[in-house]
């Protein structure tokens, strides 16, 4: 099964990013996440969004 959501460490490799840059992101908006239970999850999808977000960007 596929994971749904990554932990910022995780979410941080796939991105090729630092955690800090992870936070930074989230706190701007730039990257969805929800906390739970005093731990912050990004859900799969909204590391998709935010690359396709990068590239659409690059690309105009």
């Amino acid at each position: 099964m596929e994971r749904l959501f990554y932990r910022p460490n995780d979410a941080a490799m796939v991105l090729g990013m630092s955690r800090t840059a992870i936070f930074r992101l989230i706190k701007t908006g730039e990257l969805r996440s929800i906390k739970r239970d005093g731990y912050r999850l990004i859900p799969a999808a909204a590391l998709l969004d935010f690359a396709r977000d990068l590239e659409d960007k690059e690309a105009a």
